[in-house]
C-alpha cells in the first residue's frame, strides 16, 4: 500500500467514523495525517527537499493565504483544522478554497511553522502555546559576531505568553522551557528580541 492509498484509505474511515456518531477530534486527525505524511518523507526524501510550500503559491494566492492564517491565528484557531473541517464536510473555504481545488491534502499537510518565517515582515504570525522555537545565547550573555563568544541556539518549546499593556506602549512577554526542563522568560519578543528567536527548522 502506497502512502497516497493509506492516505486515502485514512479519509474514508474519517468519514466512516463521522457516519457512525463517533468523529474523530481534529488532533487526532492531524496527528495521523502527519504521520502518513511523515511516511512519505521518509519513503521519498528527494520529495520535500526542505523547499518552502508557501513558494508555490502565486502571490495574490499567497496574499489570501496570509490573511486567512492570520485571522485565524487571531482568534486562537488552528488554520489548519479549520480548512481540513471544512474538506471533510466538504464546505467552501471562501477565498482558501483554491488550496483544496489546486494543492490538496499532500501539500496542506507539507507546510510547518517554520514556513511563514520568511514572510514575518509581511504578515507576521504570533506565537502560540506549544510552538517549538531556537532561542540565542545572546539573551542572558554578551556576544559579539566577531569576539571570543559566539550566539549559539538552543530549542526550547514555548509555555506562556502575557501581553503587556500600558497607556504609551505594548509588549509581549513569552516563559519558554528548555528540553533539560529550565524556564526562561523572554521579555519584548516581537519589539526587542525578535532577533534572538527563530522557528526550529524543520
Amino acid at each position: 500500500m502506497t502512502p497516497d492509498e493509506i492516505e486515502a484509505a485514512l479519509q474514508t474511515a474519517f468519514n466512516r467514523c463521522e457516519t457512525a456518531s463517533c468523529p474523530l477530534t481534529d488532533t487526532q486527525k492531524q496527528i495521523l495525517l502527519q504521520v502518513v505524511g511523515q511516511i512519505k518523507v521518509n519513503l521519498n526524501p528527494g520529495l520535500f527537499d526542505g523547499a518552502n510550500p508557501l513558494d508555490e503559491l502565486s502571490s495574490e494566492e499567497l496574499q489570501a493565504f496570509l490573511r486567512f492564517v492570520n485571522a485565524q491565528e487571531e482568534q486562537n484557531l488552528s488554520w489548519k483544522a479549520q480548512l481540513l473541517n471544512d474538506w471533510l464536510h466538504n464546505n467552501d473555504s471562501g477565498e482558501v478554497q483554491f488550496i483544496r481545488d489546486r494543492y490538496g491534502l499532500q501539500w496542506l499537510n507539507r507546510i510547518e511553522a517554520h514556513h511563514f518565517h520568511k514572510f514575518s515582515s509581511q504578515d507576521r504570525l504570533r506565537l502560540k502555546v506549544g510552538d517549538r522555537i531556537e532561542v540565542c545565547n545572546a539573551l542572558w550573555e554578551w556576544v559579539q559576531d566577531d569576539g571570543p563568544c559566539r550566539r549559539e541556539w538552543f530549542p526550547c518549546i514555548v509555555i506562556q505568553i502575557d501581553e503587556v499593556r500600558h497607556s504609551d506602549y505594548s509588549s509581549t512577554n513569552c516563559i519558554v522551557r528548555f528540553n533539560n526542563g529550565a524556564e526562561y522568560e523572554i521579555q519584548g519578543m516581537y519589539e526587542w528580541n525578535r532577533y534572538n528567536w527563530r522557528f526550529i527548522q524543520m
